[in-house]
Protein backbone atom coordinates (compact mmCIF):
# COMPACT_ATOMS: atom_id res chain seq x y z
CA UNK A 1 0.00 0.00 0.00
CA UNK A 2 1.36 3.37 -1.18
CA UNK A 3 1.97 6.32 1.66
CA UNK A 4 -1.53 7.86 -0.01
CA UNK A 5 -3.36 5.01 0.95
CA UNK A 6 -1.66 4.63 4.10
CA UNK A 7 -2.93 8.14 5.44
CA UNK A 8 -6.04 7.94 3.76
CA UNK A 9 -7.65 4.89 4.77
CA UNK A 10 -6.65 5.63 8.56
CA UNK A 11 -8.44 9.07 8.20
CA UNK A 12 -11.54 8.01 6.16
CA UNK A 13 -12.51 4.52 7.06
CA UNK A 14 -13.63 5.18 11.15
CA UNK A 15 -16.03 8.32 10.51
CA UNK A 16 -17.65 6.38 7.44
CA UNK A 17 -18.08 3.42 10.44
CA UNK A 18 -19.63 5.95 12.59
CA UNK A 19 -21.48 6.96 10.21
CA UNK A 20 -22.82 3.54 8.92
CA UNK A 21 -23.75 2.82 12.81
CA UNK A 22 -25.28 6.71 13.35
CA UNK A 23 -27.36 5.61 10.82
CA UNK A 24 -29.29 3.12 12.78
CA UNK A 25 -29.06 4.97 15.95
CA UNK A 26 -32.35 5.31 17.30
CA UNK A 27 -33.90 8.28 18.63
CA UNK A 28 -35.17 9.72 21.02
CA UNK A 29 -34.21 6.68 23.94
CA UNK A 30 -37.07 4.96 24.67
CA UNK A 31 -37.87 1.45 26.59
CA UNK A 32 -38.89 -0.13 23.23
CA UNK A 33 -35.32 0.27 21.84
CA UNK A 34 -32.80 1.00 24.43
CA UNK A 35 -31.17 -2.46 23.82
CA UNK A 36 -30.84 -1.07 20.18
CA UNK A 37 -29.19 2.33 21.53
CA UNK A 38 -26.85 0.22 24.06
CA UNK A 39 -25.68 -1.67 21.28
CA UNK A 40 -24.87 0.60 18.75
CA UNK A 41 -22.99 2.65 21.90
CA UNK A 42 -21.23 -0.67 22.54
CA UNK A 43 -19.98 -0.64 18.89
CA UNK A 44 -19.27 2.92 18.90
CA UNK A 45 -17.29 2.74 21.90
CA UNK A 46 -14.80 1.25 19.93
CA UNK A 47 -15.26 3.65 16.73
CA UNK A 48 -15.03 7.07 18.12
CA UNK A 49 -11.64 7.26 19.37
CA UNK A 50 -10.65 6.33 16.21
CA UNK A 51 -11.99 9.29 14.43
CA UNK A 52 -9.57 11.05 16.57
CA UNK A 53 -6.50 9.81 14.20
CA UNK A 54 -8.07 12.04 11.25
CA UNK A 55 -6.98 15.48 12.67
CA UNK A 56 -3.50 13.94 14.39
CA UNK A 57 -2.20 12.20 11.27
CA UNK A 58 -3.19 14.74 8.84
CA UNK A 59 -1.38 17.20 11.35
CA UNK A 60 1.83 15.09 12.09
CA UNK A 61 2.04 14.39 8.11
CA UNK A 62 2.87 18.11 7.70
CA UNK A 63 4.58 19.06 11.02
CA UNK A 64 5.81 16.49 14.32
CA UNK A 65 5.55 19.84 16.55
CA UNK A 66 1.81 20.40 15.33
CA UNK A 67 1.49 16.49 15.02
CA UNK A 68 1.91 16.56 19.05
CA UNK A 69 -0.37 19.59 19.98
CA UNK A 70 -3.30 18.10 17.92
CA UNK A 71 -2.39 15.03 19.11
CA UNK A 72 -3.20 16.34 22.41
CA UNK A 73 -6.50 17.52 22.09
CA UNK A 74 -7.59 15.05 19.52
CA UNK A 75 -7.07 12.72 22.60
CA UNK A 76 -9.32 14.70 24.84
CA UNK A 77 -12.04 13.95 22.24
CA UNK A 78 -10.97 10.58 22.02
CA UNK A 79 -11.15 10.33 25.79
CA UNK A 80 -14.25 12.73 26.25
CA UNK A 81 -16.30 10.55 23.81
CA UNK A 82 -15.08 7.37 24.93
CA UNK A 83 -16.95 8.80 27.97
CA UNK A 84 -19.87 9.90 26.64
CA UNK A 85 -20.85 6.70 25.18
CA UNK A 86 -20.17 5.05 28.20
CA UNK A 87 -22.86 6.84 30.34
CA UNK A 88 -25.34 8.11 28.06
CA UNK A 89 -24.87 5.40 25.45
CA UNK A 90 -24.25 1.86 27.45
CA UNK A 91 -25.42 3.19 30.90
CA UNK A 92 -28.31 4.84 29.83
CA UNK A 93 -29.75 2.31 27.77
CA UNK A 94 -28.86 -0.12 30.40
CA UNK A 95 -31.13 2.24 32.64
CA UNK A 96 -33.74 2.47 30.42
CA UNK A 97 -34.13 -0.95 29.69
CA UNK A 98 -34.35 -1.81 33.28
CA UNK A 99 -37.08 1.21 33.76
CA UNK A 100 -35.05 2.63 36.19
CA UNK A 101 -35.13 6.33 36.32
CA UNK A 102 -31.37 7.19 36.49
CA UNK A 103 -31.14 8.49 33.14
CA UNK A 104 -31.83 11.92 35.32
CA UNK A 105 -28.28 11.15 37.05
CA UNK A 106 -26.50 10.09 33.80
CA UNK A 107 -27.38 12.07 31.08
CA UNK A 108 -26.17 15.32 32.29
CA UNK A 109 -22.70 14.25 33.43
CA UNK A 110 -22.81 12.65 29.82
CA UNK A 111 -23.42 15.77 28.65
CA UNK A 112 -20.30 17.63 30.39
CA UNK A 113 -18.41 15.07 28.22
CA UNK A 114 -19.56 15.55 25.45
CA UNK A 115 -19.47 19.29 25.26
CA UNK A 116 -15.85 19.05 26.17
CA UNK A 117 -15.73 16.25 23.40
CA UNK A 118 -16.94 18.21 20.80
CA UNK A 119 -14.84 21.71 21.99
CA UNK A 120 -11.54 19.22 21.07
CA UNK A 121 -12.77 17.90 17.95
CA UNK A 122 -13.44 21.27 16.76
CA UNK A 123 -10.37 22.62 18.23
CA UNK A 124 -7.92 19.49 16.88
CA UNK A 125 -9.81 19.77 13.16
CA UNK A 126 -9.30 23.48 13.22
CA UNK A 127 -5.81 23.30 14.12
CA UNK A 128 -5.04 20.37 11.88
CA UNK A 129 -6.46 21.98 8.91
CA UNK A 130 -4.67 25.38 9.65
CA UNK A 131 -1.70 23.54 9.72
CA UNK A 132 -2.26 21.75 6.62
CA UNK A 133 -3.64 25.16 4.88
CA UNK A 134 -0.49 27.22 5.67
CA UNK A 135 1.63 24.01 4.45
CA UNK A 136 -0.60 23.36 0.99
CA UNK A 137 -2.59 26.97 0.34
CA UNK A 138 -5.97 27.05 -0.79
CA UNK A 139 -6.07 23.98 -3.01
CA UNK A 140 -7.34 22.30 0.11
CA UNK A 141 -10.03 24.55 1.15
CA UNK A 142 -12.81 22.11 0.29
CA UNK A 143 -11.51 19.40 2.44
CA UNK A 144 -10.63 21.79 5.42
CA UNK A 145 -14.63 22.93 5.07
CA UNK A 146 -16.14 19.78 5.26
CA UNK A 147 -13.90 19.15 8.10
CA UNK A 148 -14.67 21.96 10.21
CA UNK A 149 -18.25 21.88 8.81
CA UNK A 150 -17.96 18.06 9.81
CA UNK A 151 -16.84 18.50 13.37
CA UNK A 152 -18.86 21.37 14.24
CA UNK A 153 -22.52 19.32 13.42
CA UNK A 154 -20.97 16.48 14.91
CA UNK A 155 -20.63 18.28 18.06
CA UNK A 156 -23.82 19.74 18.06
CA UNK A 157 -25.84 16.53 15.99
CA UNK A 158 -23.40 13.81 18.05
CA UNK A 159 -24.76 10.73 16.10
CA UNK A 160 -28.34 11.32 15.67
CA UNK A 161 -29.82 10.50 12.27
CA UNK A 162 -29.65 11.96 9.82
CA UNK A 163 -27.32 15.01 10.74
CA UNK A 164 -25.16 12.69 12.70
CA UNK A 165 -24.34 10.29 10.51
CA UNK A 166 -24.01 13.37 7.81
CA UNK A 167 -20.95 14.99 10.07
CA UNK A 168 -19.11 11.63 9.55
CA UNK A 169 -19.78 11.35 6.24
CA UNK A 170 -18.14 14.94 6.09
CA UNK A 171 -15.13 14.38 8.18
CA UNK A 172 -14.19 11.09 6.41
CA UNK A 173 -14.33 13.41 2.67
CA UNK A 174 -12.27 16.34 4.21
CA UNK A 175 -9.56 14.25 5.87
CA UNK A 176 -9.43 12.24 2.32
CA UNK A 177 -9.24 15.53 0.54
CA UNK A 178 -6.62 16.72 3.08
CA UNK A 179 -4.74 13.37 3.10
CA UNK A 180 -5.20 12.82 -0.95
CA UNK A 181 -3.32 16.40 -1.63
CA UNK A 182 -0.84 15.62 1.23
CA UNK A 183 0.61 12.75 -0.36
CA UNK A 184 0.27 14.10 -3.78
CA UNK A 185 3.99 13.65 -5.64
CA UNK A 186 5.86 16.16 -5.31
CA UNK A 187 5.72 19.05 -8.79
CA UNK A 188 9.16 20.01 -9.87
CA UNK A 189 10.09 22.01 -12.79
CA UNK A 190 11.44 18.79 -15.32
CA UNK A 191 8.33 17.17 -14.61
CA UNK A 192 6.09 20.19 -15.62
CA UNK A 193 7.81 20.72 -18.23
CA UNK A 194 7.71 16.15 -19.56
CA UNK A 195 3.91 17.42 -19.40
CA UNK A 196 3.91 20.36 -22.07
Amino acid sequence: MDARYRLMVPVTVPPLLVAAVASMHPSPLTVENAEHWQMAHTILLFLFPLVALGPWLVARRVSPAAGVLVGIVAYVYATAYTTLDILAGIAGGAIKAAEAGGLGIIFPVAQKFELVGGIALVAASALSVGVVSRALGWRVLPGGVLVLVGAWVHWQEHVYPFWGAASMVMLAAGWGWLAWHLTAPARTPSSDAART
